[in-house]
Order: C-alpha cells, then structure tokens, then sequence
C-alpha cells in the first residue's frame, strides 16, 4: 500500500524498474504458494522507503552480504534456481541511484527487502556545466 502522501523519490524510471521487477521476482519465487509479496512505500527523513516484503524462508545474517555477491547463493539454499545475480544487479542500480538496498527479517517470517531514496526536493538540482576551456 502507497499512501498518496508519500512523497516522490528521485530515481532513474528504468533502473528503478529493473530493481522492482528482480526483487518482486525474488518475493514471489520464495513465498509460499498462495502467499502474496506484498510493496509499501512510505517516507522516512528527506528518503522514500519501498518495502518488498515476502513470508518466504528468509535469509540468515550469516548470509546477508553474500546475498549482494554475483553469482552466489545463500548455503544450503534448496530454493528455486538462479544464478545469483539479481540482488547483486539491484544493489549496484539501486547505489548508481544514490540509494540504499538493506535486508531486514519480515515479522513472522520471510524477508523484507528496503529499497531507500531520495525524497524529491532533498537533493540538490545539479550545478550547471562549466564552460568549456577555449581552444
């Protein structure tokens, strides 16, 4: 659920696709059947939080930097298959957006996956381009 007051983020439309589609992917992938992901968004400071919420196994703190590393997969994992790749791809595009992508256990069970950004308005406009140097 968005409320209407939740302020804009700055983000690249794209980019901030591509993350949602991977981590709702993820969701959905390791939540039980019949058990929907659920997106929140809500604003926290001058940031806008998105939370992608899953009831799926969740991931232990032990492997919550590996899950950020190309190619690699939590231990033991007997989930479905992947290469390992989009939660590294998703960190790096949600930085390149000067966000934050954090793991945090889901109550009850599952994990919550916090995409954090600029609230429209915090970021300054950048700075016009200097004049070339003359040849």
């Amino acid at each position: 659920m968005i409320p209407a007051a939740t302020p804009l983020a700055v983000a690249d439309p794209a980019l901030l696709e591509r993350v949602l589609v991977n981590l709702l992917s993820n969701a959905i992938r390791y939540s039980p059947a019949g058990t929907p992901a659920t997106v929140t968004a809500s604003a926290l400071g001058d940031r806008v939080e998105l939370r992608i919420i899953d009831q799926g196994p969740g991931v232990s703190q032990t492997d919550r930097d590996l899950i950020f590393a190309p190619f690699q997969r939590p231990d033991g994992e007997d989930g479905p298959p992947g290469t390992g790749l989009g939660l590294a791809l998703s960190s790096g595009l949600t930085e390149a957006m000067h966000g934050t992508l954090t793991p945090e256990d889901t109550p009850g069970g599952g994990l919550t996956m916090i995409v954090s950004l600029p609230a429209a308005g915090s970021v300054p406009a950048p700075a016009a381009p200097a004049a070339p140097f003359p040849a």
